[in-house]
């Protein structure tokens, strides 16, 4: 029996787990991710996360072919380097290296969210369609292309940002620097934006009463006031709903995804925000896109970026 190991690697938590041969995940162990305390340290941990998870199942660490992660940044998964991960703090790291050094595994890196839709193709809600698009809406927008279970990179692997398409007649600025980006609206974060700027404006809405401090609204808030007829909840949600189909809308028309797989915190609200986006997605793609066309929410949740980086190794180890 061979086993691989994937992980899951972000800013707040580590989360490793081991897979068999068929790409199911037969444990998993969550750290805290501990970044402050610097690369070395965080390097380290997922080796003896790898090595807590071969002694729980009585193997031998070398019965591991392989070890994937998924890390959320800039990242040459040729050369196995963390070009830059702000929620790390690293920059031009040799990630690849310095793991499998620890462990004497092959290891091999990649960005977290091309793991996640990787994941989601292999064994979650794209599992059978030849192309799928994924993408994550959580506190920002990102998405990645997987096509006969092979991940399109574009030049220097940067391919995906779909959060920084801009939209015209936004005007909020987006962290990159550019305004109007589509996360500024239809990000987890830009939804509890959203919300606060029209408590700001005087609208009135039950969301004031749900927290002590718009600062603290979340998506999950502006999902419950929408189920209790809130009118602003319900606009916030049309409104995010309908610019992500536009954007959706240029990337089918480019990439023809036989499923769209959507995942992050701000899918949580599903239908409220999905109908607005099928409505309008389907107002703006020609017939031959459309019919075809499929779309779901992610299955795998926490577990994707895991089993895709477990995937990605194996296929990256031969």
């Amino acid at each position: 029996m061979k086993y691989y190991a994937g992980v899951d690697l972000g800013g707040t938590n580590i989360v490793c787990g081991l897979l068999d041969e068929q790409f199911n995940l037969l444990d998993k162990v969550k750290r805290p991710t501990e970044a402050a305390k610097g690369a070395d340290h965080v390097i380290g941990r997922i080796a003896e996360m790898i090595q807590e998870l071969a002694a729980k199942r009585e193997l031998p660490l070398e019965a591991i072919q392989s070890v994937g992660a998924g890390i959320p940044g800039l990242i040459d998964p040729i050369q196995g380097i963390c070009r830059f991960a702000g929620n790390l703090n690293w920059r031009d790291l040799d990630v690849s290296a310095r793991l499998s050094k620890l462990l004497n595994i092959p290891v091999f890196i990649d960005n977290d969210v091309r793991m996640y839709a990787l994941g989601e193709a292999e064994k979650g809600a794209g599992q059978g369609y030849p192309v799928v698009f994924g993408i994550t809406l959580g506190t920002g927008i990102a998405a990645a292309l997987v096509e006969n279970g092979r991940l399109y990179y574009g030049g220097r692997y940067i391919a995906g940002e779909f959060g920084h398409i801009i939209m015209e007649g936004e005007t909020r600025t987006c962290g990159c620097g550019m305004v109007g980006c589509l996360e500024t609206v239809a990000s987890a974060t830009g939804l509890a934006k959203q919300a606060r700027e029209h408590i700001a404006s005087g609208k009135e809405t039950i969301m004031k009463t749900m927290v002590s401090s718009p600062d603290e609204l979340t998506a999950a808030h502006i999902s419950r006031a929408y189920d209790e007829g809130d009118q602003v909840a319900v606009d916030i949600m049309n409104h995010t709903g309908t610019l992500l189909g536009k954007g959706l809308s240029y990337a089918v028309t480019l990439l023809n995804p036989d499923v769209v797989v959507i995942g992050g915190g701000a899918a949580n609200a599903g239908e409220r925000i999905f109908a607005p986006m099928r409505k309008e997605l389907q107002r703006l793609l020609l017939p031959m896109y459309w019919d075809h066309l499929e779309i779901k929410t992610a299955e795998l949740l926490d577990d994707a970026g895991v089993i895709g980086s477990a995937v990605n190794a194996a296929k990256r180890a031969g």
